[in-house]
């Protein structure tokens, strides 16, 4: 008898656990698969958005375009459809078959934003089995202007916008926004019942971007940097304009570049933006930085005096002015017009290692910016114990260091600027889908030098523009 009761409460404890199971456990994995028998869920993108520039010009929108796709089942002659519309839309027409070959299908897509002109030409044709979904592709009002600061937008691996590279890459969630949907009820076929409950979720489109950048130095500033390249058959080049005071990039260009609009036409290579991704020897415009240190450190003035008499040997190498010519006695200033190595030396054997590798640093060499701008990279410092007095007489004037062009232009603002280092920033203001407004504050880092001293060095530079020998 216990052994009849004992194995009853067993199988009941079986059961209730089963049940547990079954209505606790798997219940809600079992109603999501109930669901999806009789739901279809269909996503409804948000409208990526623009970028513009400070004064007002689009350099990104959204021009109309549609996805087409096919509905296999609808399809009354394979042939004549794989025919009209491998035509109209100029692709192979073998892949327009293969893509409707399989009639059990509902839907397969054909081909990704394709321009309005062609859907309309399309639609003429009333062809069977045909259907269009709205799908806004990236437009282009100045065609390859800034293209490297841009990016590109290019589909992900399910089929939906995504920003590479650039501010499309940087601020791809702010820009696409967040996509709605629609849920309705099928039948046992798949098709959708016209007459059965729908959930519609609205989509909530992306953010504007307004940027510091202004179209009219934009375009001076590419004008001139092919003119440059042409002048001087050089392969490549690159110019940025910072706005000292607030950090903000007025301007932002590289040679060669590509069109965003066509970005699959490029070799790869010309997506990445050399002025935060490539590093160089800042070679003469390092001296100024040098400079300011020395005289922040009340090592020397402008108007010390150094002997420029000839090479001089640093740990058996020697270093010479870049044309071999040496002026005798001369302010420092005139060390930045004629730009002399040897004069640079004495400026570094004065600050010692330990001092140039500190203010290396409170620049913030070595160290990305922080720019709002995707792939930005910096250059490696040697560790402190690495430095030798070779290295510094070299890095006085700015060579065997390496930097990125947006590092070297975010130190050189910071004479502009009373000596304070500001972070680079591409976006002023963002305005969301509600028409709000965001200012994008800038951002001190540090003061590097004193305020007395950006002012020497600032004069310093405007004398060697005026009398130094480096010209356009």
């Amino acid at each position: 008898m216990w052994f009849v009761f004992s194995l009853f409460i067993f199988l009941l404890c079986g059961v209730v656990a089963r049940l547990f199971y079954w209505q606790i456990i798997s219940g809600y994995h079992l109603k999501a698969e109930g669901a999806a028998q009789y739901k279809l869920e269909l996503t409804l993108p948000a409208e990526r958005g623009s970028i513009i520039t400070s004064d007002g010009y689009p350099l990104v929108m959204n021009k109309s375009a549609s996805l087409v796709y096919a509905e296999p089942k609808n399809i009354e002659n394979s042939k004549v459809f794989s025919e009209l519309v491998s035509q109209t839309l100029q692709i192979d027409v073998a892949s327009v078959a293969a893509m409707i070959s399989d009639t059990s299908r509902m839907w397969s897509p054909i081909l990704h934003k394709v321009d309005e002109e062609k859907i309309q030409k399309l639609r003429s044709l009333n062809i069977k089995g045909l259907g269009f979904e709205k799908e806004p592709k990236r437009y282009y009002p100045e065609g390859s202007m800034a293209a490297q600061l841009l990016g590109f937008v290019g589909l992900d691996q399910n089929g939906y916008d995504v920003g590479y590279f650039g501010l499309e890459g940087y601020y791809n969630r702010e820009l696409q926004g967040k996509a709605g949907s629609v849920t309705i009820e099928k039948d046992v076929t798949g098709a959708p019942i016209l007459v059965g409950d729908s959930i519609r979720i609205e989509p909530e489109n992306g953010s504007t971007m307004i940027l510091w950048l202004d179209r009219t130095i934009q375009n001076i500033v590419e004008k001139k940097l092919l003119e440059g390249i042409q002048k001087y058959g050089a392969k490549e080049g690159s110019v940025v304009v910072m706005d000292p005071t607030t950090g903000g990039i007025l301007a932002m260009a590289s040679y060669p570049s590509y069109h965003p609009g066509q970005y699959r036409e490029f070799d790869r290579e010309l997506y990445k933006n050399p002025i935060v991704a490539s590093q160089y020897e800042p070679g003469s415009t390092f001296k100024a930085l040098v400079m300011g240190i020395a005289i922040d450190k009340e090592l020397i003035k402008a108007t010390t005096i150094f002997d420029e008499k000839g090479p001089v040997e640093v740990s058996d190498y020697t270093i010479r002015t870049w044309n071999n010519e040496y002026h005798g006695p001369i302010t420092m200033t005139q060390v930045l017009e004629h730009s002399s190595n040897v004069g640079m030396v004495h400026v570094g054997k004065l600050l010692g290692i330990e001092t140039f590798v500190q203010f290396i640093k409170d620049v913030g060499f070595g160290l990305p910016t922080k720019i709002d701008l995707e792939d930005e990279s910096s250059p490696i410092m040697r560790s402190d114990r690495d430095w030798k007095e070779i290295d510094l007489a070299t890095a006085s004037f700015g060579q065997g260091i390496a930097v990125t062009p947006l590092q070297m232009i975010r130190a050189t603002s910071a004479i502009a600027n009373g000596g304070w280092l500001m972070e680079p920033h591409m976006v002023k203001q963002m305005q969301n889908a509600k028409k709000r407004i965001i200012d994008v504050k800038p951002k001190k880092i540090r003061q590097i030098f004193n305020a007395a001293t950006a002012q020497v060095v600032t004069e310093m530079m405007t004398a060697a523009v005026d009398n130094g020998e480096a010209k356009w």
